[in-house]
């Protein structure tokens, strides 16, 4: 090299068009470049219909006060439990029906995770998001099945994992001619026992081409402490990760949030409570207007202010 030669650094990020819509309910929500934050919310998983409906009832005012798009989570089995002993949920029978009549209900698209291939296209006629849980992410034939549905598809990524190798995920959807992919930063491992979050995940896994979301409800979970003691999780940073995660670009958020998470049959120590949704909500909302959109903050495009 000579001597006279500048050295040059990659100074800024462009992002690429992404797109991931659903359509479930009485609604079609489009994430991605160009469109405004989304919410993925709901309990861990379904405790009863009762809560289930309680939670969607508040969620979908909450929301249409806030003006940020709903998709309503649940899950209809926890296979990923700590004990034997633990609530699973109410399985398929019942769960699948419980999610359908709340799409039904509150006209809000629905999303739950599957876990097993020869579950995939049942819970398809059920719901509008089939989600992909972070330990299953590397999955070869799960996230094929799940691609082949021809379904919306969110991948939570795998805590073991860099973000740009959820590459793989994304391409092995998209070889089944699927393209409605959306990927979910839930932390990485950080030691025994404690994730933590790399805010720089999220705008590498957008130049895979795939829209971002930033889950901050599983970030803040201790593993090895059951989620039914206090100490099991620290909720308290819920809203310091989540406006950083807005801070930098991410596309939507998913955020578990229950009436009364101490009752929890599921991650009781480290889902939100619903009370403090809506204030949470209206400040993610300001700073995504602080920043424009996401494609600004990558190339410090401040024009908008």
């Amino acid at each position: 090299m000579s001597t006279t030669e500048t050295k040059k650094r990659i100074e800024t990020i462009e992002l690429p068009k992404r797109r991931f819509e659903v359509e479930g309910g009485r609604q079609k929500i489009v994430v991605g470049d160009g469109q405004n934050l989304a919410l993925i919310a709901g309990p861990c998983v379904i405790d009863s219909k009762e809560l289930v409906f309680e939670a969607a009832r508040r969620l979908t005012d909450i929301t249409q006060r806030v003006g940020i798009p709903l998709i309503f989570k649940s899950s209809y089995e926890k296979d990923n439990r700590g004990s034997e002993k633990n609530w699973r949920g109410p399985m398929s029978h019942e769960g699948l029906k419980i999610l359908k009549s709340v799409r039904e209900e509150f006209g809000v698209p629905v999303l739950t995770d599957v876990h097993r291939v020869e579950d995939v296209n049942m819970v398809a006629e059920h719901v509008d998001v089939l989600q992909i849980p972070a330990y299953m992410c590397q999955q070869t034939s799960l996230v094929l099945a799940c691609g082949q549905t021809g379904k919306s598809v969110n991948v939570k990524k795998g805590q073991f994992l860099a973000p740009e190798t959820m590459d793989s995920a994304v391409s092995k959807i998209r070889s089944t001619g699927n393209k409605n992919v959306l990927l979910t930063e839930r932390g990485a491992c950080f030691g025994y026992n404690r994730l933590v979050a790399d805010m720089r995940s999220i705008p590498v896994m957008q130049q895979l081409g795939a829209p971002t979301c930033f889950d901050a409800t599983h970030v803040v979970r201790l593993y090895g402490i059951s989620s039914s003691d206090p100490a099991g999780g620290e909720p308290r940073f819920v809203p310091h990760l989540t406006l950083a995660a807005v801070a930098a670009g991410a596309d939507a958020l998913f955020l578990e949030s229950h009436p009364n998470p101490m009752s929890a049959k599921c991650d009781a120590a480290s889902q939100l409570q619903m009370d403090n949704l809506e204030p949470l909500l209206k400040m993610a909302m300001a700073v995504r207007k602080a920043i424009g959109s996401p494609e600004n903050v990558g190339t410090y495009n401040a024009r908008h202010l």
